[in-house]
Formats: C-alpha cells, structure tokens, sequence
C-alpha cells in the first residue's frame, strides 16, 4: 500500500492495451493540468472543464500525435482530483512516446487501481463500489453487467448503510448507558432492541442467501458433461457451443483431461466442462483425467450425466459409478440420453428415463438429445438453466456477489447473534456494547468505513493499470 501512498500526478493509458483506433491517456493529480498544458499546443489552464478541445502533443516543438483533450476539474472528476485525458490515435508507438514524455514533465506511472483508489479516497465512491468498477469491466453477460452496475449505483451499499444506521441508533443509547451505569439507569428498550437485532439479522441472512445467486451471474454456472467412453460428451459440448472445440473420435478414453468453454444462455454465463470418459482403466494417464473429471464433477453447479441405449438398468448401473465420487446429492443432475437419432422407440425410451428420474432422488430431470444431428439442444440449456435456479427478476435487490463482501456479512450475524443470546439472558450492557461494536466493525469493513492499508492494497492491487 506504500506505493499508492503520495500526492504525485499520475498517469496510465486508460483504454485496453495494443494498436487500436483511439488510445485514452489519463492524468490525475494537483498538476494534471499544468503538466498536461506543457506538452499540448492548446491553453489548459484556461480550458473549461467537461469541454473536449482539439490541438497536438508535441516534445521540443515536434508533434507526435494530433488529440482530442479534455480537461475535468476536481472534485467533478473520476478520481476528485484534477484530470486531464488525451484521446490518442492508436498507435503503441504513439501511446508510449506520450506517456514517455508526461514522465518527463513531472508524472509518475499510475499502479494498478490507482485511479479508482484516488477516487474512493476523496469519497466519490464507496469500497464495495469501486470494487463493482473491476466486476463491471470483467462482465462477460447481461446478468453479470446489470449485476455490476446495480452495486456502482450504490445498490448494494445502501442496503448495507440501512443495517449500519439502525444499529448505531440504539448501540448509541447502549453506550450512553455505560456513562451512567452507577445511576442504575437503562436508556435502551431490550424489547425494541431484541425486535431490532432480530429484523437485522433477517435482512443479513437475506443478503448471504442472495450469494449463491451472485456468485454465479459474475462467475458464470460449472456445468460437467459427465458419462462412460464414447457417450458423446464432447459431441454435446461442440453442438452446445456450435463449434468445433473439443476432439471427438470413436476410440474410447480419447478425452484424457478436462476441456473448458462458456456461453451465454438466458444472459447468464454458464462454463461447460468436457470430462474423460468414467470407467475403470490401467492407463495411468487416463487414470489421472478420469481423477480430473470427478473432481470437476465435486465442484460444479450441475451434472449433465450421459448415457445410451434403451436398457434403464444400464443407465442405473453407470449412474451408480459416478454415484459413488459425488457425495453431495444437492448437485442438480440431469440425465441425458444420447443418440436419440439412433432410437426407434424413442416414447418408450422417454417414458423409461422419466421412471428412471422419478425412482432416484438425486437425478433431477432427464432429457432425451441427439448430440450428433442438434437434435433437443435448446431443450438442454433451457433446462440447464432452470437447474441453475437463478433469479433475475430482483430488481434493484441486493445481491451479494463477492466473497469478501459474504465473510464480513457472516462476521456480523455472528456478532450480532450473540447480541441477540445476550439480551435474552439478561447480559449486562457492557458485553452488549462490545458484540455491537464488532457488527458496525465488520459492516464498515464492507463499504470501506473502516479499512486497512493492506485491505486496500489487496483489493485495488487487482485492478488492470489505467483504472
């Protein structure tokens, strides 16, 4: 955090990296303008703030790029400070020598986040909302997006001050009791105060129950294609992606280690993973991919479980090997029979599987596909999807999507259930006001009331430099 730790100008090139149409180059801090007027051929010292003005950068009188410039006077910037951005042509060449020739007049290179941290430290954001600026940058998907930018807003940050300030009010009547503790007096109703706590850890168990849901939209669903050799699975996964992205071939066990894709379905990302063929082997690499794939199965959201043929107990049978890895039966799994375009009697063969599905408890749903031909595809990510159990239709909610965020709010309940155990027990104020202190601590932590240099190092260290 030391690095971050001065009031010098800095600058970064503010766009993705490489030749592009328009390179940005930003510069932030008390001499952003007076720097910037020294390498540009229009007056910015004078230039009205928000106002793009076109002149040259130029180094000893020779021009190195034509830019479009705009001045941003603090605190109605980005960062609060005084910027300056240079909207470059593209050019690497171009990009360096401006960047060269700022180091030259006075700027330092911005670290990673720089920008962003410059602006959570002049209060034009809170912690969780520059931590959505990242979240919305690496957004690969409308859910993801939405979810992004509902938390810069301050979405999530309001519910989060909502907690903090009721709280306060009656910790506030607490302490004031600990200044009068020889008068004998009580300011604070344990009633109203057992009623509040009981309110805020429902809305604290809403927001950690909301995780799940979050964590998927900003990291997309696990999804494993499981099943024995020469079930399809990377056939399913190349017709999923319409593309040909895994090797497929008719020799068992050619699948020897995971392969991984994502996709869009419904707005919501989903990572499919192409798994080696489950069966008992003594070829050591094979062994290992296998080893591979129940691992991936442990840790994904749904199981896509492949099978063939029309003899249901041949499908109990492998159901039972994969059965036997995957401990937890709260995993959604969906059975799936492949090669339809091979089965004449496919009703029967749909009316066996449905048996099949009702019989086992842990099997979810089971569909009936031809990998091969497309053939009930659409089907599959529509149910897909409906495993994921993903609720879009929230709003303006809050939703908790990162694990610092989740820690901090489990910290809390903790704190304020035992809040909670004293009041009904009749604990004296003081361990009161303690347990209480600890809950406003943990939720402070979480919009960056309170923060630690390392805290903040960690979190805007990994942000791309320019931002």
């Amino acid at each position: 955090m030391r690095q971050y730790a001065d009031d010098a100008t800095i600058c970064a090139l503010s766009t993705a990296p490489g030749m592009g149409a328009i390179a940005v180059i930003r510069v932030s801090g008390k001499d952003a303008i007076s720097i910037s007027n020294k390498v540009f051929s229009r007056n910015l010292l004078e230039a009205t703030s928000h106002k793009a003005i076109l002149g040259s950068i130029t180094r000893d009188g020779v021009e190195i790029d034509e830019a479009l410039t705009i001045v941003f006077k603090g605190p109605r910037s980005y960062t609060g400070e005084d910027v300056v951005e240079f909207n470059c042509h593209g050019s690497t060449f171009i990009q360096q020598a401006v960047l060269d020739l700022l180091v030259s007049k006075g700027c330092r290179m911005a670290m990673p986040g720089e920008f962003s941290l410059r602006g959570f430290m002049k209060g034009k954001m809170d912690l969780t909302q520059a931590e959505a600026v990242a979240d919305l940058i690496a957004s690969e998907s409308a859910a993801s997006h939405a979810l992004a930018m509902n938390q810069m807003r301050g979405g999530f940050s309001k519910e989060i001050a909502k907690l903090r300030e009721e709280l306060i009010n009656f910790a506030s009547l607490i302490e004031l009791e600990l200044d009068f503790s020889e008068e004998d007096v009580e300011f604070a109703d344990r009633g109203q105060f057992e009623a509040l706590i009981g309110k805020l850890l429902k809305m604290i168990n809403t927001l950690i129950g909301s995780f799940k849901t979050g964590n998927v939209i900003k990291n997309g669903v696990p999804v494993a294609i499981l099943g024995a050799p020469n079930r399809g699975k990377s056939t399913l996964l190349n017709s999923l992606l319409n593309e040909e992205r895994a090797i497929v071939s008719s020799i068992a066990g050619t699948t020897r280690d995971t392969v991984e894709e994502t996709m869009v379905i419904e707005g919501v990302q989903f990572r499919f993973i192409d798994t080696a063929g489950i069966r008992n082997t003594s070829d050591e690499i094979e062994s290992q991919g296998i080893e591979r794939a129940i691992a991936k199965a442990k840790k994904a959201s749904i199981l896509c479980y492949l099978v063939e043929g029309d003899s249901a107990q041949e499908w109990t049978s492998e159901l039972q090997s994969i059965r036997a890895h995957i401990e937890d039966s709260n995993i959604p799994v969906i059975l799936v029979l492949n090669k339809l375009d091979l089965i004449s009697q496919w009703e029967d063969a749909q009316m066996e599987l449905d048996a099949l599905v009702h019989q086992t408890d842990w099997v979810h749903s089971g569909l009936l596909i031809s990998a091969l031909q497309g053939q009930n595809i659409d089907a599959l990510k529509k149910e897909i999807y409906r495993q994921a159990e993903i609720n879009q239709e929230s709003g303006n909610q809050a939703i908790v999507s990162n694990v610092r965020h989740l820690e901090a709010l489990r910290s809390a309940k903790e704190n304020l259930e035992a809040v909670l155990h004293g009041l009904q027990n009749g604990i004296s104020g003081d361990f009161l006001a303690m347990d209480v202190r600890h809950s406003l601590h943990h939720l402070g932590e979480i919009t960056g009331e309170i923060t630690t240099d390392d805290l903040l190092g960690n979190i805007f260290g990994k942000f791309c430099i320019g931002k």
